[in-house]
């Protein structure tokens, strides 16, 4: 429920005061009700001290900002307020208090019961036995799927796995592109038309959890099992599956075409001695050589070869296909794998088409 109670409230309101029980317990009156269903306001950088509690009207709208979001609230809110205040004839800031904070425990209550109930009939676990979403859905990812997950004890193995993930790149590789689109002012006919698309993946984590994964039986292949092992007769949907370590070399003749995105990105420091002519007078130009460059690991696409590099074999299948080549195999780890995630994915991307929100 990573949300404000502002917008879960909104959500859960769709239905009216369907889902509300708590709150209609503690407010009976349908009046009422549909007065305080919102997320109210309150002056908390106004309330310094328990004497604030004693005054006994609404304090002034400048008295509701908020240093923490910089912000006032709007005449809208601060008249809805004013309701409150007259509505439950309020002897004093402190009566404020209460109401307030009141509704905030009520309304969240709701929220959760009604989150409570979905998980129970959807994974037929008990939300509030967890600490927190990602424990509730792996384990409702388990239950469902009722896969039997082999632990992973071996030092080595963990490692190994480990060094092989390298997370996302996000970059801008080329810095200006104007398009001649006949389409939109500036088009030159004289020129030959070009366009710039942008794309994107949707789904791109359901659909990775949704391929064949490691589920047991790992193990080193041995040399001459290594020597035989011919990566492009397996499948992507293969029993097994196998991360490599391996070293590839970048052809030249390839350095041009994938200037703008290489291949088998890696984690790297970059020293003095590798940065460009310009990146060189960026930095001498822009803190004049006072300030030392941070010493940092970043992960980068180079045209550089690589060594020992840990990668999963679809991937190596596809760096090979594109014309990088493997030069020398370290280790091959073997393990069976299966799609057995994808029921659970599937689950949940239906029932959130199904959705009337972003909840």
């Amino acid at each position: 429920m990573s949300e404000s109670l502002e917008r879960l409230v909104e959500n859960l309101a769709i239905d009216g005061l369907t889902h509300f029980h708590h709150f209609r317990k503690a407010f009976p009156s349908e009046e009422v009700s549909k007065l305080l269903l919102r997320k109210n306001v309150y002056c908390y950088d106004y309330v310094t001290n328990h004497d604030k509690f004693q005054e006994t009207s609404l304090p002034p709208k400048e008295a509701f900002y908020n240093r923490l979001k910089r912000e006032d609230i709007s005449e809208q809110d601060y008249r809805h307020e004013l309701k409150v205040w007259d509505t439950f004839s309020m002897s004093n800031l402190g009566s404020y208090h209460d109401l307030y904070l009141l509704t905030d425990v009520v309304l969240l209550t709701d929220v959760f019961e009604r989150f409570r109930n979905m998980t129970t009939d959807y994974y037929e676990l008990h939300a509030s036995h967890f600490y927190t979403a990602p424990g509730l859905a792996w384990q409702a990812a388990l239950k469902m799927t009722g896969v039997n997950l082999e632990l992973l004890t071996s030092p080595d193995m963990y490692n190994f796995f480990e060094l092989g993930c390298r997370g996302g790149i996000s970059m801008i590789s080329k810095k200006y592109a104007k398009a001649n689109n006949k389409y939109i002012d500036g088009y030159d006919d004289a020129k030959q038309n070009s366009y710039i698309m942008y794309y994107d993946a949707n789904n791109l984590y359901g659909w990775a959890m949704s391929q064949p994964l490691p589920t047991g039986l790992m193990c080193w292949l041995d040399e001459d099992e290594i020597k035989s092992f011919n990566l492009q007769n397996i499948s992507t949907d293969a029993d097994k599956g196998y991360m490599l370590e391996v070293d590839l070399e970048y052809p030249h003749d390839l350095h041009d075409s994938h200037n703008s995105y290489p291949l088998a990105p890696s984690h790297k420091n970059v020293q003095d001695d590798e940065l460009s002519s310009y990146s060189k007078f960026l930095y001498r130009d822009l803190y004049d050589g006072h300030r030392k460059r941070p010493n940092t690991t970043k992960l980068i696409p180079t045209l550089e070869n690589k060594k020992n590099y840990i990668t999963h074999y679809c991937n190596l299948q596809l760096y090979t296909n594109l014309g990088m080549k493997i030069t020398k195999v370290h280790r091959i780890l073997e393990f069976h794998q299966s799609p057995w995630l994808a029921t659970y994915i599937q689950f949940n991307t239906s029932r959130r088409q199904e959705a009337r929100n972003d909840f």
